[in-house]
């Protein structure tokens, strides 16, 4: 689906294409015959600073740079650390977008978040709803973060002419995802919990909150796909949704890990914790109009990849801690 003769033309640059969803646009684009990519690991260049963004640029001379470096985690680490998800999500992004400009690098693909939606969105959320009000607490300094820098994407490219494009993807899961319980989503540590629990012969495993709220998920290839389709196709400065198009309640999720992973014991839910945003599903539309993404992947196939790719790694990602690509 992606044009080898738009590619290999062009450098291409990934923050972030280290960690989860950057190292499958990195395959995916070796595998389109980008003609260079650039990986910077945070030991190199530290993005919240000016200097190291100024290295990163004249080093890796990008025509295209995708931006997916994030501080990210779950409810439970955005409630720890609202600061450091404020800081360190706004700074690299306007220091990024800001030093791109003067470089003058052909188009900045700006990965936003779905915590960027107003708490109450009615479902399916379509772009257009954006600012209507406030995102989730639990969440709203990283999401607020982020959406600043669609504010600061269409004010560049109404003063400067400067192409960028802002995507938002839903929640992503798939292999080689973050499965450290303290930093993780509620895929991988499920998955995580439900296995050590099986392991241990559980007779029951405590989920968070009430298992009411919904959420829509999206298998990390199919969004490397949708990523660089839109840096090749699309050029609009309307922010897009990347996403599956299909719900699911986190009780019906915690329950149908539980089925894969064999874990007969109960489900107990604890509701002193919080559930985040009620529901969560995408309007996807717009994604398939303006540069033709369909997500391809079944979920509960996308699921059994997941769980398959954890079990194969389990004892390496308990002994380390964490888990790869973070």
């Amino acid at each position: 689906m992606l044009d080898p003769a738009f590619w290999e033309k062009r450098c291409v640059t990934v923050t972030g294409g280290a960690g989860f969803v950057g190292s499958f646009v990195v395959k995916a684009l070796e595998k389109a015959g980008a003609k260079a990519i650039s990986v910077p690991r945070k030991q190199d260049y530290d993005l919240r600073y000016r200097e190291a963004v100024l290295d990163l640029l004249n080093d890796s001379q990008p025509d295209i740079l995708i931006h997916l470096a994030a501080t990210v985690g779950g409810i439970g680490d955005n409630r720890a650390r609202p600061a450091e998800y404020f800081y360190d999500n706004l700074i690299m992004g306007v220091h990024l977008m800001h030093e791109s400009w003067r470089f003058g690098i052909e188009k900045f693909v700006n990965i936003g978040t779905v915590c960027a939606y107003p708490k109450f969105t009615p479902v399916p959320f379509r772009e257009e709803d954006l600012w209507d009000g406030y995102p989730e607490e639990t969440n709203a300094p990283y999401g607020l973060a982020k959406k600043m820098l669609l504010v600061q994407g269409e004010a560049y490219r109404q003063q400067y002419g400067f192409k960028s494009i802002y995507l938002l993807p839903t929640n992503l899961y798939g292999p080689g995802d973050n499965f450290d319980l303290q930093t993780s989503h509620v895929i991988p540590a499920t998955i995580r919990k439900l296995h050590e629990a099986t392991l241990r012969g559980d007779q029951e495993m405590i989920a968070w909150g009430t298992g009411s709220a919904t959420r829509e998920f999206l298998y990390v290839e199919d969004a490397a796909l949708g990523i660089l389709l839109a840096a090749e196709r699309y050029h609009d400065p309307d922010p897009v949704n990347l996403g599956s198009g299909s719900e699911i309640s986190i009780k019906e999720l915690v329950h149908l890990i539980a089925k894969i992973l064999d874990f007969n014991g109960q489900i107990i839910w604890d509701s002193s914790k919080p559930d985040g945003q009620p529901r969560r599903g995408l309007d996807t539309s717009r994604a398939e109009q303006r540069f033709g993404f369909r997500a391809q992947t079944p979920f509960e196939e996308g699921l059994r990849k997941t769980i398959t790719w954890y079990l194969e790694n389990a004892a390496n990602i308990e002994q380390k801690g964490v888990a790869h690509g973070h």
